[in-house]
């Protein structure tokens, strides 16, 4: 929402809380691997009444179009940010994803399947490999080595079953079963009131 109806100060008391959060969504992005800088654009986007150019986010961050491209690229990668239409308007237009809740999930399912995928992969071919010396080997003059390749079997097919799991949990959050399980948290009618009167207090 737009400050310049407020007073002076009044825009300095929301700028000051404004800030607080940015620095600290800032601060946290680097959990999604994202740069501060491209964290504290999230916040601008976050705060902003309306969908913003690159030049507009560029004048607010006092950063080169480039950099603002970069960052906004990087945020649309991961869906946290998305690229809106605006009649009359020839310039490419971001606005934040205010889903927190699905920002979390695209990002880890866009993340981990593919690591998930990836480390089966690998984990199958080495249990496969083990499989087919095996084989090949005496039980009598080979025990040493049957004992050490069992164990590394055994560890294998370990993680091999953790990450069948974490596919089976990236299902959950894909088709929002997790939401059945750990519902989302909804705003207290109490937090809101005493947000308000803190609000009121500070002006």
């Amino acid at each position: 929402m737009s400050l310049d109806h407020l007073k002076e100060d009044q825009q300095a008391t929301v700028l000051k809380i404004r800030k607080r959060v940015i620095e600290a969504i800032g601060r946290n992005m680097d959990l999604y691997g994202v740069t501060l800088s491209t964290g504290h654009l999230y916040g601008l986007l976050f705060f902003a009444d309306k969908p913003m150019t690159l030049d507009d986010m560029g004048r607010e961050m006092e950063m080169s179009k480039t950099s603002m491209s970069t960052g906004v690229r990087t945020l649309l990668d991961l869906k946290m940010v998305n690229k809106v239409w605006s009649k009359g308007s020839r310039k490419d237009l971001y606005e934040v994803e205010y889903d927190w809740h699905q920002t979390f999930t695209d990002y880890f399912v866009i993340k981990w399947r593919k690591a998930v995928e990836s480390n089966l992969q690998i984990l199958r071919k080495s249990v496969d490999e083990i499989n087919r010396i095996v084989k090949g080997l005496d039980e009598q003059h080979d025990a040493e080595l049957l004992r050490i390749l069992s164990e590394d079997k055994r560890k294998v097919l370990q993680a091999e079953a953790y990450y069948r799991w974490l596919d089976r949990l990236i299902d959950t959050m894909e088709d929002e079963e997790i939401y059945k399980l750990v519902p989302k948290e909804e705003i207290r009618e109490e937090i809101k009131d005493e947000g308000k009167e803190q609000i009121k207090e500070q002006l």
